[in-house]
Protein backbone atom coordinates (compact mmCIF):
# COMPACT_ATOMS: atom_id res chain seq x y z
CA UNK A 1 0.00 0.00 0.00
CA UNK A 2 1.18 3.29 -0.69
CA UNK A 3 2.55 5.27 2.81
CA UNK A 4 -0.44 8.20 2.76
CA UNK A 5 1.14 10.46 5.04
CA UNK A 6 3.61 11.04 2.44
CA UNK A 7 1.46 13.61 0.33
CA UNK A 8 2.39 17.33 1.85
CA UNK A 9 3.35 18.49 -1.65
CA UNK A 10 0.05 17.48 -2.70
CA UNK A 11 -2.37 19.11 -0.80
CA UNK A 12 -2.41 22.77 -2.21
CA UNK A 13 -3.05 21.26 -6.24
CA UNK A 14 -2.95 24.72 -7.69
CA UNK A 15 0.42 25.70 -5.96
CA UNK A 16 1.44 22.21 -7.44
CA UNK A 17 0.28 22.82 -11.07
CA UNK A 18 2.05 26.42 -10.97
CA UNK A 19 5.63 24.80 -10.00
CA UNK A 20 4.97 21.69 -12.30
CA UNK A 21 2.57 22.11 -14.99
CA UNK A 22 5.26 23.57 -17.43
CA UNK A 23 6.54 20.44 -17.14
CA UNK A 24 5.52 18.67 -20.80
CA UNK A 25 8.52 16.62 -22.12
CA UNK A 26 7.64 13.09 -21.74
CA UNK A 27 4.07 14.76 -23.62
CA UNK A 28 5.52 13.75 -27.40
CA UNK A 29 6.98 10.19 -26.11
CA UNK A 30 3.84 9.57 -25.07
CA UNK A 31 1.85 10.54 -28.06
CA UNK A 32 3.96 8.24 -30.02
CA UNK A 33 3.28 5.29 -28.38
CA UNK A 34 -0.19 5.58 -27.82
CA UNK A 35 -0.78 6.85 -31.69
CA UNK A 36 0.73 2.35 -31.91
CA UNK A 37 -1.97 1.53 -29.34
CA UNK A 38 -5.49 0.77 -29.50
CA UNK A 39 -8.61 1.46 -26.82
CA UNK A 40 -8.31 3.02 -23.50
CA UNK A 41 -4.99 4.51 -22.13
CA UNK A 42 -4.37 4.32 -18.33
CA UNK A 43 -2.66 7.07 -16.36
CA UNK A 44 -0.98 6.10 -13.31
CA UNK A 45 -0.65 8.28 -10.57
CA UNK A 46 -1.93 11.25 -12.98
CA UNK A 47 -2.22 13.88 -10.00
CA UNK A 48 -3.61 17.02 -11.55
CA UNK A 49 -4.01 15.58 -14.96
CA UNK A 50 -0.53 17.38 -16.33
CA UNK A 51 0.26 14.22 -18.98
CA UNK A 52 -3.98 12.85 -18.67
CA UNK A 53 -4.88 15.64 -20.21
CA UNK A 54 -2.44 17.06 -23.27
CA UNK A 55 -3.24 13.20 -24.34
CA UNK A 56 -6.86 13.47 -24.48
CA UNK A 57 -6.61 16.22 -26.25
CA UNK A 58 -5.53 14.55 -29.13
CA UNK A 59 -8.49 12.59 -29.24
CA UNK A 60 -7.10 9.58 -27.28
CA UNK A 61 -9.59 8.05 -24.49
CA UNK A 62 -7.82 8.05 -20.61
CA UNK A 63 -8.15 6.66 -17.58
CA UNK A 64 -6.75 9.04 -14.56
CA UNK A 65 -5.81 7.04 -11.57
CA UNK A 66 -4.34 8.75 -8.57
CA UNK A 67 -5.48 8.13 -4.11
CA UNK A 68 -5.47 11.96 -3.84
CA UNK A 69 -8.78 13.74 -4.24
CA UNK A 70 -7.95 16.96 -4.04
CA UNK A 71 -5.40 16.35 -7.29
CA UNK A 72 -7.85 14.41 -8.81
CA UNK A 73 -10.50 17.22 -8.45
CA UNK A 74 -8.50 19.58 -10.24
CA UNK A 75 -8.11 17.30 -12.97
CA UNK A 76 -11.53 17.06 -13.39
CA UNK A 77 -12.30 20.63 -13.17
CA UNK A 78 -10.02 21.26 -16.04
CA UNK A 79 -10.99 18.77 -18.50
CA UNK A 80 -14.82 18.73 -18.47
CA UNK A 81 -15.26 18.37 -22.15
CA UNK A 82 -12.60 15.71 -22.65
CA UNK A 83 -12.30 11.82 -22.47
CA UNK A 84 -11.42 11.04 -19.51
CA UNK A 85 -12.51 9.09 -16.33
CA UNK A 86 -11.15 10.43 -13.38
CA UNK A 87 -10.85 6.93 -10.78
CA UNK A 88 -9.85 7.69 -6.78
CA UNK A 89 -7.66 4.53 -6.24
CA UNK A 90 -3.99 3.63 -4.73
CA UNK A 91 -2.07 2.10 -7.69
CA UNK A 92 -1.07 -1.15 -5.16
CA UNK A 93 -4.34 -2.46 -5.56
CA UNK A 94 -6.16 -1.21 -8.40
CA UNK A 95 -9.20 -2.66 -9.17
CA UNK A 96 -10.39 -1.29 -12.47
CA UNK A 97 -13.11 -3.15 -14.76
CA UNK A 98 -10.77 -2.95 -17.94
CA UNK A 99 -7.38 -4.15 -19.72
CA UNK A 100 -5.23 -1.42 -21.68
CA UNK A 101 -2.43 -1.73 -24.21
CA UNK A 102 -0.78 0.96 -22.48
CA UNK A 103 -0.11 2.28 -18.76
CA UNK A 104 2.01 5.18 -18.29
CA UNK A 105 3.54 6.48 -14.90
CA UNK A 106 5.14 9.45 -15.18
CA UNK A 107 6.34 12.71 -13.11
CA UNK A 108 8.51 10.14 -11.20
CA UNK A 109 5.79 8.73 -9.29
CA UNK A 110 7.65 5.50 -9.31
CA UNK A 111 9.65 7.05 -6.04
CA UNK A 112 6.42 7.49 -4.11
CA UNK A 113 6.69 3.56 -3.65
CA UNK A 114 8.68 3.20 -1.06
CA UNK A 115 8.64 -0.11 0.21
CA UNK A 116 9.65 -3.88 -1.77
CA UNK A 117 6.26 -4.54 -0.93
CA UNK A 118 4.43 -1.36 -2.57
CA UNK A 119 6.95 -1.61 -5.51
CA UNK A 120 5.63 -5.29 -6.24
CA UNK A 121 1.98 -4.44 -5.77
CA UNK A 122 2.40 -1.70 -7.90
CA UNK A 123 3.91 -3.52 -10.35
CA UNK A 124 1.37 -6.91 -9.92
CA UNK A 125 -1.38 -4.27 -11.10
CA UNK A 126 -0.13 -2.55 -13.85
CA UNK A 127 0.29 -5.99 -14.72
CA UNK A 128 -3.15 -7.09 -14.09
CA UNK A 129 -4.51 -4.31 -15.81
CA UNK A 130 -2.21 -4.56 -18.85
CA UNK A 131 -3.26 -7.01 -22.05
CA UNK A 132 -0.28 -9.54 -23.24
CA UNK A 133 2.17 -7.34 -25.07
CA UNK A 134 0.89 -4.58 -23.88
CA UNK A 135 3.50 -1.84 -22.94
CA UNK A 136 3.84 0.01 -19.76
CA UNK A 137 6.61 3.09 -19.94
CA UNK A 138 7.52 4.94 -16.36
CA UNK A 139 10.32 7.29 -15.82
CA UNK A 140 12.11 7.73 -12.52
CA UNK A 141 15.22 9.85 -11.14
CA UNK A 142 19.01 7.60 -11.42
CA UNK A 143 20.53 7.00 -8.16
CA UNK A 144 24.18 9.04 -9.10
CA UNK A 145 26.19 10.39 -6.22
CA UNK A 146 25.42 13.66 -6.99
CA UNK A 147 21.09 13.20 -6.51
CA UNK A 148 21.76 10.78 -3.59
CA UNK A 149 24.55 12.23 -1.30
CA UNK A 150 23.12 16.09 -1.64
CA UNK A 151 23.89 18.43 1.71
CA UNK A 152 21.80 18.44 4.35
CA UNK A 153 21.48 22.29 4.60
CA UNK A 154 19.50 24.52 2.62
CA UNK A 155 20.27 24.62 -1.08
CA UNK A 156 18.92 27.02 -3.68
CA UNK A 157 17.28 24.83 -6.37
CA UNK A 158 15.14 27.49 -8.69
CA UNK A 159 12.77 30.83 -8.71
CA UNK A 160 9.41 30.86 -10.54
CA UNK A 161 7.06 33.92 -10.33
CA UNK A 162 3.78 33.75 -8.19
CA UNK A 163 0.35 33.85 -10.66
CA UNK A 164 -1.30 36.12 -7.83
CA UNK A 165 1.41 38.45 -7.23
CA UNK A 166 3.37 38.45 -10.15
CA UNK A 167 6.69 38.67 -7.44
CA UNK A 168 9.15 35.71 -7.47
CA UNK A 169 9.15 32.87 -5.45
CA UNK A 170 13.14 31.05 -3.98
CA UNK A 171 12.66 27.23 -3.50
CA UNK A 172 15.67 25.91 -1.47
CA UNK A 173 16.16 21.92 -0.73
CA UNK A 174 17.05 20.46 2.28
CA UNK A 175 17.79 16.53 1.49
CA UNK A 176 19.01 13.24 4.36
CA UNK A 177 19.30 10.31 2.14
CA UNK A 178 18.34 6.78 4.33
CA UNK A 179 21.13 4.69 2.82
CA UNK A 180 19.43 1.39 4.55
CA UNK A 181 15.89 2.00 2.87
CA UNK A 182 16.74 3.78 0.26
CA UNK A 183 14.85 6.71 0.35
CA UNK A 184 15.74 10.17 -0.10
CA UNK A 185 13.74 12.64 2.91
CA UNK A 186 13.45 16.39 1.20
CA UNK A 187 11.92 19.56 2.64
CA UNK A 188 11.28 21.79 0.41
CA UNK A 189 11.51 26.15 0.87
CA UNK A 190 9.18 28.27 -0.55
CA UNK A 191 10.52 32.10 0.01
CA UNK A 192 7.85 34.23 -1.20
CA UNK A 193 8.73 37.74 -1.88
CA UNK A 194 6.85 41.22 -1.92
CA UNK A 195 7.96 43.67 -4.96
CA UNK A 196 10.84 45.44 -3.51
CA UNK A 197 12.46 41.47 -3.14
CA UNK A 198 11.85 41.08 0.70
CA UNK A 199 11.23 37.77 1.75
CA UNK A 200 7.37 37.95 3.05
CA UNK A 201 6.17 34.39 3.50
CA UNK A 202 7.87 30.79 4.00
CA UNK A 203 6.19 27.77 3.41
CA UNK A 204 7.75 24.11 4.25
CA UNK A 205 6.87 20.81 2.77
CA UNK A 206 8.60 17.56 2.95
CA UNK A 207 8.48 14.20 0.92
CA UNK A 208 10.21 10.91 1.13
CA UNK A 209 11.46 9.28 -2.36
CA UNK A 210 12.44 5.93 -2.81
CA UNK A 211 15.73 5.48 -5.11
CA UNK A 212 15.59 1.61 -7.45
CA UNK A 213 19.51 1.29 -8.70
CA UNK A 214 19.44 -0.24 -12.57
CA UNK A 215 20.06 -3.71 -11.98
CA UNK A 216 17.53 -4.08 -9.03
CA UNK A 217 14.59 -2.34 -11.73
CA UNK A 218 15.67 -5.12 -14.12
CA UNK A 219 15.59 -7.98 -12.07
CA UNK A 220 11.96 -5.98 -10.48
CA UNK A 221 10.31 -5.74 -13.87
CA UNK A 222 12.05 -9.42 -14.81
CA UNK A 223 10.03 -11.11 -12.25
CA UNK A 224 6.80 -9.26 -12.70
CA UNK A 225 6.35 -10.28 -16.11
CA UNK A 226 7.68 -7.77 -18.71
CA UNK A 227 10.63 -7.56 -20.88
CA UNK A 228 12.41 -4.16 -20.80
CA UNK A 229 12.17 -3.15 -24.29
CA UNK A 230 14.69 0.01 -23.90
CA UNK A 231 15.72 2.48 -21.05
CA UNK A 232 16.77 6.23 -21.88
CA UNK A 233 18.45 8.78 -19.71
CA UNK A 234 15.51 11.42 -21.07
CA UNK A 235 12.49 11.51 -23.00
CA UNK A 236 14.20 12.33 -26.39
CA UNK A 237 15.03 8.72 -26.56
CA UNK A 238 19.02 9.17 -25.34
CA UNK A 239 21.17 6.28 -24.22
CA UNK A 240 21.25 6.23 -20.77
CA UNK A 241 24.55 6.44 -19.24
CA UNK A 242 26.66 6.92 -16.03
CA UNK A 243 25.75 10.81 -15.73
CA UNK A 244 22.20 9.96 -16.19
CA UNK A 245 19.69 11.85 -13.80
CA UNK A 246 16.63 10.26 -14.80
CA UNK A 247 15.96 6.79 -16.26
CA UNK A 248 12.64 6.28 -18.72
CA UNK A 249 11.74 2.56 -19.08
CA UNK A 250 9.59 1.25 -21.77
CA UNK A 251 8.64 -2.30 -20.76
CA UNK A 252 6.01 -5.12 -22.28
CA UNK A 253 4.11 -7.18 -20.54
CA UNK A 254 5.46 -10.99 -21.22
CA UNK A 255 2.99 -13.29 -20.51
CA UNK A 256 -0.08 -14.02 -18.54
CA UNK A 257 1.14 -14.51 -14.82
CA UNK A 258 -0.03 -16.53 -12.26
CA UNK A 259 1.49 -14.97 -9.16
CA UNK A 260 3.56 -13.13 -8.31
CA UNK A 261 7.25 -14.26 -7.58
CA UNK A 262 7.45 -11.67 -4.66
CA UNK A 263 5.11 -12.03 -1.51
CA UNK A 264 2.23 -8.98 -1.74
Amino acid sequence: MIDFDNFEEYDDPLLYDQENGQHKSEIPFLLKWAAKQKGLIIDLACGAGRATIPLAEKGFELVGVDVHKGMLNEARRKSTSLPIEWVEQDCTSLNLPLKSNLVYCVGHSFQHFLTNEAQNQLLASVNRHLHSGGVFIFDTRFPNQEELLQPCTEEYWRTYVDRETSFPVDVYTVSEYDALKQIQHYITIRKYKNNVGAIIKEKRSNIRLRYTFPREMERLLTAHGFEIIDVYKDWNETVITNDSSEMVYVCKKKRERQASKFPL
